[in-house]
């Protein structure tokens, strides 16, 4: 007579699943994950400081300042004197970033500075390495 034997379970771990779930995971991180990305239009060598980076601001505006002394806001080439008017414009923000090249002339930036003031900015700040 023959007795059936009842089958030994088997004890290991399904291995297909296992790699959807991972693939999934990591899918769902990249998407998820938050990409620190300034709006850079202009290459600019910024001078280095020590300290605690700025909060960042919802509402700004970006002023940048090539070693050729181009000016350009928020990426939109302009002369020194049609940045008084522009800034008129938006100033909604009150506030403005300034990413001047370190090897500028200091008056140069200093005049924008003033111009800012002038058109009502009431934050300027100055980004630095």
């Amino acid at each position: 007579m023959r007795f059936n034997r009842p089958q030994e379970e088997d004890f290991r771990p399904e291995l297909t699943p296992l790699v959807d779930v991972v693939f999934q995971l990591v899918i769902f991180f990249m998407v998820s994950s938050v990409f620190v990305t300034y709006a850079r239009q202009v290459n600019i060598e910024l001078p280095k400081a020590a300290g605690k980076p700025a909060a960042e601001q919802v509402s700004r505006n970006t002023i940048e300042i090539t070693q050729a002394q181009k000016i350009f806001l928020n990426g939109k080439e302009l002369s020194l004197d049609a940045l008084a008017g522009q800034l008129q414009a938006v100033s909604a923000a009150h506030a403005v970033v300034i990413r001047a090249d370190k090897r500028l002339p200091y008056g140069l930036v200093m005049r924008v500075m003033e111009i800012c003031e002038s058109a009502g900015m009431t934050e300027i700040r100055t980004a630095v390495q």
